[in-house]
């Protein structure tokens, strides 16, 4: 399709927002979304909290884009779709964003992104894509453990992304 790297980067950013370290994310240290440990196996050695916090958009960019959004093939999903996948593999990690897309399309759910699927992706209407792509995750977050202090956060960000994702189908 065309390349919606970066605004759907902003929007994803958005809800990451800045440094946390809430002793009841597994995730642990973040900042811009990005975990102590992802930022760790990207860079190749420990960081800081120093490090962590000295993370800027323009440095995270190039990451999310080789192991989130080129996981996904954002380039090769319809815009909205794209940004749908791109959040929720941000979010949820991309062989599981990539297992709901294929379940929406009707695919073998093997959380690769390949011919089959993009050529399903293609038959369906992209608004009614983002519809139930949103409903999938929402219900798989309601069933997290962590849905008690995340919750309210994770079922706001759906809805903008859904939102958003549907807005830029148009």
């Amino acid at each position: 399709m065309k390349d919606n790297f970066e605004s759907a980067l902003k929007a994803v950013l958005h809800h990451e927002g800045g440094f946390v370290n809430h002793p009841a994310d597994p995730g642990g240290m973040t900042n811009l979304g990005v975990t102590k440990k992802v930022w760790e196996e990207w860079v190749g050695h420990e960081v800081d909290e120093a490090a962590m916090r000295a993370l800027t958009p323009e440095v995270v960019g190039p990451m999310y884009r080789k192991k989130y959004w080129d996981k996904i093939r954002g380039d090769d999903l319809p815009e909205g779709v794209d940004y749908a996948v791109f959040d929720a593999a941000v979010n949820s990690g991309a062989g599981r964003a990539a297992k709901w897309l294929q379940a929406c399309v009707g695919v073998e759910p093997d959380g690769g992104i390949g011919p089959k699927t993009l050529a399903a992706v293609a038959s369906f209407d992209p608004k009614d894509l983002v519809e139930d792509y949103a409903k999938r995750r929402l219900s798989f977050l309601m069933d997290l453990p962590h849905w008690g202090t995340f919750g309210k956060g994770w079922s706001r960000r759906v809805a903008d992304m859904q939102a958003k994702a549907t807005t830029m189908t148009a």
